[in-house]
């Protein structure tokens, strides 16, 4: 459940009635959320299904039941739109492996219609990623791997960013810049930001959480 609902007004995800199970688990019936602008926690113990929920609501993995809309854009007739409207890629994929990271960025700028060029560019300073950019991403370390998908999903203006365990693998530098970065979108009023972790993310202001349980 959230534990604050935004006003009607402010409604960028809406989840009605969701169901999804694994041939040996039910993980979600009935589910439903309103999540607006800020930073929205979703917390609970590994195998809860903080990861799936992330996939369900980018739209990778499909529900038995329900629908989702973003900015009443309805994932089930529209999408395509849908998923310009979410940044998602789950940090353990090989899915862009023989990209360098130049050219994932270059890709980006093409599905995401506000993609902020010269965010990216701090971005990349920020998480020194310069001496990267033209390295095949599966010949980068799970903490370089994973500042590209963050400089990318902050880069990618969507108004919906789906964020899987963000800062494992990181260094300290790097958590303390994420840090910085996530007290930002607190404040953001246009982007709703879902951060999946087993904890609170030290003083950020969050706008909702979603509890899932141990």
């Amino acid at each position: 459940m959230t534990s604050i609902a935004p006003p009607i007004s402010s409604i960028l995800l809406q989840a009605d009635g969701l169901h999804f199970s694994y041939p040996q688990r039910t993980l979600f019936e009935n589910w439903s959320a309103r999540i607006g602008p800020g930073v929205t926690l979703v917390q609970g113990g590994d195998g809860c299904g903080k990861s799936t929920l992330l996939r369900l609501l980018s739209g990778e993995l499909a529900a038995s039941a329900g629908q989702l809309q973003i900015n009443g854009i309805d994932l089930g007739r529209q999408a395509q739109a849908y998923r310009a409207q979410v940044f998602w890629v789950d940090p353990r994929s090989e899915e862009f492996d023989q990209l360098s990271a130049r050219d994932y960025f270059a890709a980006l700028a093409s599905r995401y219609p506000a993609f902020d060029a010269q965010a990216l560019l701090e971005l990349i300073a920020g998480w020194s990623l310069a001496p990267h950019l033209d390295k095949r991403l599966y010949m980068l370390s799970s903490g370089s791997r994973r500042k590209v998908w963050l400089a990318a999903a902050f880069a990618s203006n969507a108004p919906v960013t789906l964020l899987d365990d963000p800062f494992a693998a990181l260094d300290g530098a790097s958590i303390a810049y994420l840090m910085t970065l996530l007290q930002q979108a607190a404040s953001d009023p246009a982007r709703a930001s879902i951060l999946a972790h087993y904890e609170a993310p030290g003083k950020v202001a969050l706008a909702a959480t979603i509890a899932l349980g141990d």
